[in-house]
């Protein structure tokens, strides 16, 4: 898959995940990976820098929490702009998917 590709995908991606609820960056590494079945296997020097933006953005909050290993670690969480920002995004996606199903679907044949 290619890297831009890859990188117009992480923004919505994040998003999605965290509607679910708040996460840390090794997680949300790891659900995408799984969600796409190894498919797209993000790094950390892509991720942090989205998470970054999108927090000066306002879409997201981080908090630090300590672990249950005595270990600090900063989760995410959506704000209410990042919620809106899921729709707008998740239309944009979806009138692409579209776009794309119809290009790929085969046309039925015209009799005449």
């Amino acid at each position: 898959m290619s890297k831009t590709l890859i990188a117009a995908t992480a923004k919505p991606m994040v998003l999605s995940l965290l509607l679910k609820g708040e996460s840390y960056g090794y997680r949300i590494l790891m659900e995408v990976t799984e969600l796409s079945g190894g498919t797209i296997d993000w790094s950390e020097a892509l991720l942090y820098p989205v998470l970054h933006r999108m927090e000066k953005d306002g879409l997201i909050r981080a908090r630090w929490r300590m672990t249950d290993e005595n270990r600090m670690r900063k989760y995410y969480s959506l704000t209410n702009a990042g919620r809106r920002e899921l729709e707008v995004e998740k239309q944009h996606w979806l009138r692409i998917h579209g776009a794309f199903v119809r290009l790929w679907t085969p046309a039925e044949p015209v009799e005449g």
